[in-house]
């Protein structure tokens, strides 16, 4: 779990590049939740929720992992 001891929020939406609206948490991450055809994408768990119904290519059921610890 150390390596992700970094990590920022993405969430809700988990917007990449350009596409990186609504994704200015400055919280650290503690969960990553697994999508399709896209990389993790690194939640705090105030958008854990919001992020499984709303970011893009989240599988279903979710598949979420422990990364950090709050």
């Amino acid at each position: 779990m150390s390596v992700h001891r970094n990590a920022r929020c993405r969430g809700p939406y988990g917007g990449e590049g350009d596409q990186a609206d609504g994704t200015d948490c400055s919280d650290p991450a503690v969960f990553e939740i697994v999508r399709y055809g896209l990389p993790p994408l690194p939640v705090c768990p105030v958008h854990l929720g919001p992020a499984l119904l709303m970011a893009s290519g989240v599988l279903w059921p979710p598949e979420i992992r422990l990364i950090g610890r709050v």
